[in-house]
């Protein structure tokens, strides 16, 4: 995961009532760390909503998607106010959000990083931690330490 999140990635509580809302928000937030349009971001990861969930269970979700003009995979993540219905595999609310952008022609990137933040947030134990946290900066070491290797971008 090296590489892919900073904390200004990071949305220590994000208040959306709905996966749609969840998603335009990570959205805006990711056009502003990629400089690429909002609406083309949404558009991406709602195509990729459609072929089915990214809700890997236990209240996780790792959004993700392909797109011309990334230059390197950029990471968001975002602890949810209260967790929102997002078609989980386990039928359970989601409140733990990590969207992941790759390159367009990235594609052994892209699931290398998908590979990685799957295994990382499948860490009970951590993404119980997650929830606990109360800054971006603490949720970014949180998961650095438990990542092997620095979370940081600059």
């Amino acid at each position: 995961m090296s590489d892919i999140l900073d904390a200004n990635a990071v949305i220590p509580s994000l208040k959306v009532g709905s996966k749609k809302q969840a998603l335009q928000e990570l959205s805006a937030k990711a056009a502003e760390a990629t400089g690429l349009p909002a609406r083309r971001i949404f558009d991406v990861l709602l195509e990729r909503e459609r072929l089915g969930s990214t809700g890997m269970g236990r209240g996780i979700a790792i959004p993700h998607g392909k797109l011309a003009g990334l230059d390197r995979v950029h990471g968001l993540f975002a602890r949810l106010e209260r967790p929102v219905e997002f078609d989980a595999i386990d039928g359970q609310p989601v409140d733990l959000v990590m969207v992941l952008l790759a390159p367009e022609q990235h594609g052994a990137d892209h699931l290398r990083a998908l590979a990685r933040v799957s295994r990382l947030l499948r860490n009970e134990a951590l993404a119980n931690k997650l929830r606990g946290c109360e800054t971006a900066d603490a949720m970014v070491a949180l998961m650095a330490d438990h990542g092997g290797g620095t979370a940081v971008a600059a």
